[in-house]
Parts: C-alpha cells; sequence; structure tokens
C-alpha cells in the first residue's frame, strides 16, 4: 500500500491548524479533530482496498512480430468484486518493444470487463518475453493505492520485416512487380530449360521452331523456354561490426535480411533451393530448402540472426561455404564493404568463383550520400563534400577490382537493394549463367 496524492494533500492541509493553534489556542481542537477523522477514513478505507479482489487480465498476442510494424495487442481486464475499480495498467513489455498507448487509465465496472488496445512496435530481432502486467488500482476513497502483477507470461517471435515479400506476393498475382523496381523481360531463346512446345507466333527467332513437330503437324510449331529450376541460392551474411550502423532507424543488417527475405521467397517460387551460412561471430548454416512451403524454414532460421562487435574473417567463412556446398550454386555475399577490404577478401572471392557464381551485394550508407547532396556553405560542409567524394571514389574502384576478377556486384542504400538483388538474380536466369 503506498498513500495516494489526495491522502498526502489532507495531511499538508492538517498543518494549517497546527500553525493557527499557536496563535489561537481554540484551532487545537479543531486540528486533533481533523486528524482523527482523517486517521479513521484512512485505516477504513486501506482496510476496504486490502479486501477488495484483484483484477485478472487475459492478454491476446499475435503470433508473431515484424520488426519495426506495429502490431495490435488486446488485454481483457475482469473486475470479480461488487464495486467499480479505479485502476492504471500497464502491460509487462519486453525492453525492445515500445508502446505509444501505454499505460492506460480506467474504470473497470462491478462483475464486468474492459477491453483494452494498444499498438505495440518491436525493434530488435528474435524471441520476446512479456512478463506479467502491472496494475495500480486506488482504494474507494481515494486515499491508497496498491501496486501488484497479474497475468501469465508469454514468448512471441519478433521476425525481420517481411513486408516486401508479401508486398510482392500481392503485385506478383496481379503481374504488377514493375511497381517495386523488379523488371521481368521476356528474352526468346536465352534460357537453357525446355518448357513446351506451341503455335508459332510473329517475333519468334527461327531457331525456336521445332521442325520436326512442324513436318508432323504442317504448321509451324516453336519451343518454349523458361528459367531453369533446381538450381541453388546461398546467402552469405555478414554478421560481423560494420553491419551494425544505422540506416533508417534499423541497422544495416536488418536491410539485408529484408532483402534476403525477398530473394528467398522469389527464388523458392522460381523452383530453386535456398540456403543461407552466417559469419563474422555467428557461425550458423542452414542446408538448403525448396519449395514455397520452405519460406516457413527460411523465416524461422533468420529470425533470431544477430550481429556481433568482431570483425569478419571473409577467408574463413569462404572456407566453411565451400566445404559445406560443393554442388555449382549462386552465392550473395551481403556486406558493408571498404577500401581497406581489398587485401584480405578479393582472394577468398577468387577462390569461391572457381566453383560458383559470386555475387557481391554492397550497402552504401544513405547518410553520406544525402549529405553529399546539401549544398555547400560553410567550411565545414566542403571539408565533409571533399572526403565524401574522395571516399566513394575509393569505393568505387575497389568494386571495380571486383568485378574485374569476374564477380558481379551491387552496390546500394538500403531502400533499394531489395529491388537491385531480386533484378540481379532474375538476370542471371534470363541469361543462363548460373
Amino acid at each position: 500500500m503506498i498513500p495516494s496524492t489526495r491522502l498526502i494533500r489532507l495531511v499538508a492541509l492538517l498543518a494549517i491548524p497546527g500553525v493557527l493553534a499557536a496563535v489561537w489556542p481554540r484551532f487545537t481542537t479543531i486540528g486533533l479533530v481533523a486528524c482523527g477523522v482523517l486517521a479513521g477514513a484512512a485505516i477504513a478505507d486501506c482496510g476496504m482496498l486490502a479486501l477488495r479482489k484483484r483484477l485478472a487480465v487475459e492478454r491476446r498476442l499475435p503470433g508473431r512480430l515484424a520488426l519495426g510494424v506495429a502490431r495490435e495487442i488486446s488485454l481483457t481486464l475482469h473486475n470479480p468484486g461488487r464495486r467499480a475499480i479505479n485502476a492504471e495498467f500497464f502491460d509487462g513489455l519486453p525492453e525492445s518493444v515500445t508502446s505509444e498507448h501505454l499505460p492506460w487509465r480506467g474504470t473497470i465496472p462491478p462483475g464486468g470487463m474492459i477491453s483494452v488496445f494498444y499498438q505495440a512496435t518491436a525493434m530488435e530481432r528474435g524471441p520476446v518475453v512479456f512478463t506479467k502486467c502491472h496494475v495500480r488500482d486506488t482504494s474507494p476513497l481515494g486515499l491508497w493505492q496498491r501496486g501488484y502483477r497479474i497475468g501469465p507470461e508469454e514468448t512471441v517471435k519478433v521476425y525481420p520485416n517481411y513486408e516486401p515479400v508479401v508486398r510482392y506476393t500481392l503485385l506478383a498475382m496481379s503481374n504488377r512487380t514493375s511497381q517495386m523496381g523488379i523488371v521481368s523481360k521476356n528474352v526468346a531463346g536465352q534460357s537453357r530449360e525446355f518448357h513446351q512446345l506451341r503455335d508459332y507466333q510473329d517475333g519468334d527467332v527461327l531457331s525456336q521452331i521445332d521442325w520436326k513437330a512442324t513436318s508432323r503437324r504442317h504448321l509451324l510449331i516453336s519451343r518454349e523456354y523458361r528459367e531453369q529450376r533446381d538450381q541453388t541460392l546461398i546467402f552469405l551474411l555478414d554478421c560481423g561490426r560494420r553491419m551494425r550502423a544505422i540506416d533508417m532507424e534499423l541497422p544495416q543488417f536488418d536491410h539485408c535480411l529484408n532483402a534476403t527475405l525477398l530473394l528467398s521467397y522469389i527464388a523458392l517460387r522460381q523452383g530453386d533451393q535456398v540456403g543461407v551460412m552466417g559469419f563474422g561471430g555467428v557461425n550458423r548454416w542452414m542446408p538448403p530448402v525448396k519449395g514455397q512451403h520452405s519460406m516457413s524454414a527460411v523465416l524461422n532460421h533468420l529470425y533470431d540472426y544477430q550481429t556481433s562487435p568482431e570483425p569478419s574473417d571473409f577467408s574463413e567463412a569462404v572456407e566453411r561455404l565451400m566445404a559445406r556446398q560443393r554442388r555449382r550454386a549462386m552465392v550473395v555475399l551481403l556486406t558493408n564493404l571498404r577500401a581497406e577490404d581489398a587485401g584480405h577478401l578479393v582472394k577468398p572471392l577468387q577462390l569461391l568463383r572457381r566453383r560458383q557464381l559470386v555475387v557481391v551485394a554492397n550497402l552504401r550508407e544513405r547518410g553520406v550520400v544525402e549529405r553529399m547532396k546539401k549544398p555547400v556553405e560553410q567550411l565545414e560542409d566542403a571539408l565533409f563534400f571533399g572526403a565524401g567524394i574522395g571516399y566513394m571514389e575509393e569505393r568505387a574502384r575497389f568494386l571495380e577490382t571486383i568485378r574485374d576478377h569476374g564477380i558481379l556486384t551491387i552496390d546500394e542504400t538500403a531502400a533499394a537493394l531489395p529491388a537491385a538483388l531480386a533484378n540481379a538474380y532474375l538476370d542471371i536466369k534470363r541469361r543462363g549463367t548460373l
């Protein structure tokens, strides 16, 4: 039990008769009577609060949370007593989950219940625990408050933000993937896998015509091709200290996970296999899986990946990957490179390229790009602009060095990376270079 603000104010008011009693003795009796009345009321009020039945709560959590996406959580407060209860309520949120709608204050009717809804946003991935709820109810006279905790502890998983995947699914159903920047082109005759025979159409090249089928049917018949299936896509995720930089309120690593989810969905939908390996303080491996139903396996594997303060060892990562993946695959390295990485990155990538098709997806810092677009008005702006130009030129030369060794590169900001990576994958499939 703790005294309420009302009780503290009433006690403070009792000091007035005490001060007046020093001048006029008649106020002594008034002060004593007031103290007795307040003491009796406080004792009675405290007793009623102690005997009052506590509230009960039911919490309804969503099956999963997505990073940075607000989800609604509902609670039902039950009052088993015969009198209404004025209460202040705060859910047992994990440290990584925030809400602007708590605490809740209100009155629960006698023998009734009330529903509370609030929006919660998870700021970190992985399993999070909602602890018991915090309740503070007020005594009938409002002189005391009682705090206690009710309800169960529940665990929910926070996944990467898979909104791009959902959006791609909805757009793909309407053949509108171009709205996301994913451009799908039909290049006749450039895919290596035969799909079916069909009637000749204007624009078909002569090499597509199946002359045996044409002679049998006395009608021009063309072969139709599609992107190759049953190929393998491996994501090599850098979990080292560089990926902890914040970009658009999220670490760069989380943006890489969003791009990984989108491309995984596209690859599984194309009939390819998807595998994941982490390095840089995280030594985890998911063998390649196949089929659209395997998207849940990818999500469950990636949702609790975390970065570490350790530097990334590219040589060791390539050695582990080559030992685990012997079949030819498209390996996508998602990282944030610097020019000083040339000495210990080029040779491992060359070694990996002998067996695999390697794509380096490099994150460009949005803050540097936006700062360089600002007008130069002061000396500090000029110094930053000059340093930025030098930084970007070194970065471009390093990426050009990687390309000279036959390695594909993508250098985009976090916002543009998912679409750029998806387009690169679809181009590789159309060209049949995998």
